[in-house]
């Protein structure tokens, strides 16, 4: 039976339509100047974008069309939709050099979604190949949250230059070699100590949501360099990868 026909591919389809959903209205709160909305409408596409694929699996659904729909909907919700965001929040005063900054993330962001389209089957399951796109949309969204929590009204707070370079960082990153833990084999590990901090992770985010977000984000994106790093002191120069390349 053809896949898009079949009842089991529903449900699968229509989470990942809302997680596309939450990306569309983040650009409509962003194009209306509420930041905070749009950041907290990119977290719960996150939410969405992390069900659809397990909820695929548990019903034995998973189809071609099923990831296309997921690739088109996470270049909306965390590609286009944090592009605007930033712009409109943080980058419109810089000019040229601002729109760029949002460009290339949307540019950058595609072609990661487009090489994760290919490379799935041919990398190690326990790495991501470059900053996932989620992620990256992750640091933009925690941001502005953290923003409005600790320092005030985002839409009245004009932001430095450097974080004009910030947007660029993450842009090259996504189209990077460097390598981040996926967390794919964490459910084969039987570990109490991983529940536990799975457990720790969840209190603290209820407990200070906008500060550990920001800590989250930022630190998953600091985490594939820092684990390049490590990789070079361990062995000798031109035994481990390049963490910037054109392999596709």
């Amino acid at each position: 039976m053809n896949a898009v026909q079949n009842k089991n591919y529903v449900l699968p389809n229509l989470v990942t339509i809302m997680s596309l959903f939450c990306g569309f209205y983040s650009i409509i709160a962003s194009l209306n100047g509420q930041y905070t909305l749009a950041a907290s409408a990119t977290l719960v596409a996150f939410v969405f974008d992390g069900l659809d694929g397990k909820i695929a699996r548990l019903m034995n659904a998973t189809s071609d069309f099923g990831i296309q729909l997921d690739s088109l909907s996470d270049l909306v919700s965390f590609g286009v939709a944090p592009a605007i965001l930033v712009y409109r929040w943080a980058l419109e005063p810089y000019g040229r050099l601002g729109w760029m900054a949002a460009f290339l993330f949307v540019a950058c962001g595609a072609l990661r979604l487009a090489r994760f389209n290919v490379m799935t089957k041919k990398i190690d399951p326990r790495y991501f190949i470059g900053l996932p796109i989620p992620a990256a949309a992750g640091v933009i969204a925690s941001s502005v949250l953290f923003v409005k929590e600790y320092i005030g009204n985002p839409a009245d707070i004009t932001l430095p230059v450097w974080f004009t370079f910030t947007i660029y960082i993450l842009a090259f990153l996504m189209v990077s070699n460097v390598k981040y833990f996926s967390g794919k084999t964490m459910s084969q590990h039987k570990s109490y100590n991983v529940l536990v901090m799975f457990v720790l992770a969840i209190f603290v985010i209820g407990l200070i949501p906008e500060l550990a977000l920001f800590v989250l984000s930022v630190g998953y994106a600091l985490s594939g360099l820092l684990l390049f790093a490590y990789k070079r002191l361990r062995h000798p120069a031109g035994q481990t990868e390049e963490p910037f390349g054109t392999e596709v």
